[in-house]
């Protein structure tokens, strides 16, 4: 994970979290900056900004990561059975390698770091927890029970059929994003929380939460967040184990997160979380697409697997986070070594598609 502070701000302008600091950035800080969440390359405090991200120095991903092994067990991730996640049709499986360049592409590439390499944001475990953002199948059989949020006027009411061991981002003890994700295999529905915690009497408290449809293109409405900033699923962009190693294939876009966005969202993103209308910075929904003339060859065959998604289906801006970070499931049989290798992939390498026009109001 990376060693930089992140301070995130909910898209309401409260503060939403304090991303997991690692020991060593917690020693390589100020405390000055650690209270006052300053950007080291900006400059900017926490009120100075718009509801963004502030990254207190910019950490270039390593070229390779030594695995290290705390002793935390982690479960391989379940198999779906094949599972179809969204229509075939549905803007997550649709092939976008011949869609046309956005004619304000490379200005967005530059706010997003035209310099800064990829980051696998899942893999084992680090730092005595999982890396990424797991996931639970579940039947009819299991039971549903109450929760409440504190975004309730943009969440799908409940009950949701949680376990109460259900895997959370970042593991029990987390102070991080705390997703929970929830698939009905019966009713194929999907169940997504952000910010969730278990109490005492078997129910839940979170931040948000969001059910979709994995028959339906339909979107949340208009202006509504869901357990991610942009109003998307989390699920549908996240890189499995199952895809890459054993399918060698990924059929669907990817997830991944820019430090400033702007004021606006393209479809099929539902809400902004920034304050911000430079119309250089990227909005929520902004697809890239890894350029056709990259070279792929010197990666290996798992890591390919990867970028030809990124080729072929893109990556969307999903939330505000560290730049180029790529969503994953967490699971043991990882090469988090090789995985890393994506670093020398930059933000350069990239273009944005046209895929249709911000929405700002």
């Amino acid at each position: 994970m990376s060693t930089n502070a992140v301070c995130v701000w909910a898209q309401r302008g409260s503060l939403r979290n304090f991303a997991r600091l690692s020991v060593t950035a917690v020693l390589s800080m100020t405390v000055a900056r650690m209270i006052g969440c300053v950007g080291a390359t900006s400059g900017q405090t926490a009120s100075e900004t718009s509801g963004d991200t502030v990254v207190a120095g910019e950490v270039h991903p390593p070229q390779e990561l030594d695995q290290v092994d705390v002793g935390v067990a982690i479960d391989e991730a379940p198999s779906l059975n094949g599972l179809q996640i969204f229509p075939p049709d549905n803007w997550w499986n649709t092939d976008i390698s011949a869609y046309p360049v956005h004619p304000n592409s490379q200005n967005y590439l530059v706010s997003i770091g035209l310099d800064t390499g990829l980051h696998p944001d899942f893999g084992t475990v680090w730092e005595g927890a999982p890396i990424g953002i797991p996931y639970v199948l579940v039947d009819e059989d299991q039971p549903r029970v109450d929760i409440s949020f504190y975004y309730n006027d943009e969440s799908d009411p409940g009950p949701y059929p949680i376990p109460p061991d259900a895997p959370i981002e970042g593991g029990p003890d987390s102070d991080g994003d705390r997703h929970i994700i929830v698939i009905d295999t019966a009713a194929k529905l999907l169940y997504e929380v952000f910010d969730a915690h278990l109490q005492q009497d078997g129910t839940w408290e979170a931040g948000s939460g969001a059910i979709f449809d994995l028959t339906s293109n339909s979107l949340r409405p208009a202006g509504w967040t869901s357990a991610d900033a942009a109003g998307l699923p989390i699920f549908a962009g996240l890189v499995r184990y199952d895809e890459v190693v054993e399918r060698g294939e990924i059929n669907h876009a990817l997830r991944f997160t820019v430090s400033r966005t702007q004021r606006a969202y393209i479809t099929p993103a539902t809400h902004w979380a920034s304050d911000s209308t430079d119309p250089n910075r990227p909005p929520m929904g902004l697809r890239v697409r890894l350029r056709a003339d990259f070279d792929l060859s010197p990666f290996t065959p798992n890591v390919q697997v990867i970028l030809r998604a990124m080729q072929r289906y893109g990556m969307f801006v999903a939330d505000n986070g560290s730049n180029w970070y790529i969503s994953g499931v967490p699971d043991p049989r990882w090469d988090d070594d090789e995985l890393h290798d994506l670093g020398r992939v930059r933000g350069s390498d990239f273009e944005v598609v046209y895929t249709g026009e911000p929405v700002t109001e």
